[in-house]
């Protein structure tokens, strides 16, 4: 399978004051750091190849993690350096690692979906980007996705509109090549690469219909342990 980058660089300030001396993915979840839970379950799915963008306290994150193989994996890292990249020019500056084509997953995050499927769908669609998407009506977060005929025709994570019935579901296909327009020295956010893609057709979008997981609040914490502990 496809290699994945998974997003583990941001500040957290959501979840303080717990995250000022630990990064998001090395919190506690149902007795094991979050990253644990989140590298396990991957394997499962049979990927084999991770690259960590790191940035905020990433050398805690490769002290524990380290070169994968407690976990059957190959992990690499590419780390932002003294100043934040942003999600966009994290994944920019690791493309040395990944390839051509790969994922690309949030580090707070859990999707209980198949990723070969994502990936089939990606390779059959003959698009720079897929993302996968979740009809969400405003339930999980605001609905920042207006689809039609499967193609995003327009994705907006500022400014949604009342049309946007669906939500990034925080799994990502993408080709490298949809960074050649984009400076190394200037900060990146991922969402502005996609909104791009989406004013140029570029962007498929992949409907699935499980709910995702994640631990960005301390309410949403309390729900991912409870599907943890069951799964």
């Amino acid at each position: 399978m496809l290699p994945v980058a998974i997003l583990v660089g941001g500040l957290a300030t959501r979840l303080h004051p717990t995250t000022l001396t630990i990064p998001k993915s090395l919190v506690k979840v149902a007795g094991k750091p979050f990253i644990f839970h989140q590298l396990k379950k991957l394997r499962k799915q049979g990927i084999k190849n991770i690259v960590l963008c790191t940035g905020y306290l990433g050398e805690m994150i490769k002290s524990y993690v380290g070169d994968g193989s407690k976990f059957d994996l190959k992990i690499l890292y590419s780390s932002d350096g003294n100043k934040l990249l942003g999600t966009g020019g994290a994944i920019k500056k690791a493309l040395p690692l990944l390839g051509d084509k790969f994922f690309v997953l949030y580090g707070d995050t859990i999707l209980p979906i198949k990723f070969n499927n994502v990936e089939k769908a990606f390779l059959s669609c003959k698009q720079l980007c897929l993302m996968t998407i979740l009809k969400n009506k405003g339930k999980w977060d605001k609905s920042n996705v207006f689809l039609k005929k499967n193609f995003l025709i327009e994705y907006n994570k500022q400014k949604p509109t009342t049309k946007m019935e669906y939500i990034d579901y925080g799994l990502s296909v993408l080709s490298s090549n949809i960074f050649d327009r984009y400076s190394n020295k200037k900060k990146i956010d991922l969402s502005s690469v996609f909104e791009t893609l989406s004013t140029e057709n570029q962007l498929k979008g992949f409907e699935v219909y499980e709910r995702f997981y994640e631990i960005g609040t301390h309410n949403s914490i309390k729900e991912t342990e409870k599907y943890l502990n069951k799964s």
